[in-house]
């Protein structure tokens, strides 16, 4: 099968079975946002540091998150290659806790100069709606300018959560591009379980 496409920019494209499709958005700000105080019910939470060694962890929490949203990069890449960039001393990785166990995860990639990106963001269901997105943005967002940034990014995607851009945007990022992505479907490859993201049906 050809590894090229061609897509019309007036139309629908049609895809090969076995292949998915998102449109891809990017935001990003220059400067730090204004402070906004932990909504209230957030004193539970807490942030904890993943050491890049352990990703069996790390794959854990992803799983538990992105197995909704068709989070897949991490999964599909080479081990040696994924444990190159979490060890990476420019690559942070936490685990949001709450009630003793792992609830989100919040990457932070700082490898290029002058840049910090939110590589992955996620929080699990049963927190959603407590707050905890935004007591997570906060920290996001202090870690990253208490670094000799000048730009911080982010992208998101039609098959992730629906709401995701309008948070970001709430929490001071513009959008600066947008873009689509194609790939193989991870579920029919068993790198994600085939009942996982019902909202983007396999088609095989």
């Amino acid at each position: 099968m050809s590894n090229s496409l061609t897509v019309s920019l007036t139309g629908t494209t049609d895809l090969p079975p076995g292949k998915i499709a998102a449109v891809v958005t990017s935001l990003e700000m220059f400067a730090q946002p204004p402070e906004r105080p932990d909504p209230p019910g957030t004193e539970g939470f807490s942030l904890d540091r993943i050491d890049g060694s352990d990703i069996e962890r790390y794959l854990d929490i992803y799983r538990l998150l992105g197995e909704r949203w068709m989070w897949f990069s991490r999964l599909v890449k080479p081990r040696a290659e994924l444990a190159a960039i979490l060890s990476d001393p420019a690559v942070e990785l936490y685990a949001a806790r709450f009630e003793g166990r792992d609830v989100g995860l919040l990457e932070l990639d700082f490898r290029e100069t002058g840049e910090g990106e939110l590589t992955f963001f996620g929080l699990d269901e049963p927190v959603v709606g407590k707050g905890a997105g935004r007591w997570l943005m906060n920290r996001a967002l202090a870690l990253a300018w208490a670094k000799p940034i000048k730009r911080f990014w982010v992208h998101t995607c039609t098959i992730d959560h629906p709401g995701a851009i309008s948070f970001y945007q709430r929490s001071g990022f513009k959008v600066f591009k947008r873009g689509i992505e194609i790939d193989d479907d991870p579920r029919l490859k068993g790198q994600m379980r085939a009942d996982s993201v019902p909202h983007h049906p396999v088609i095989a």
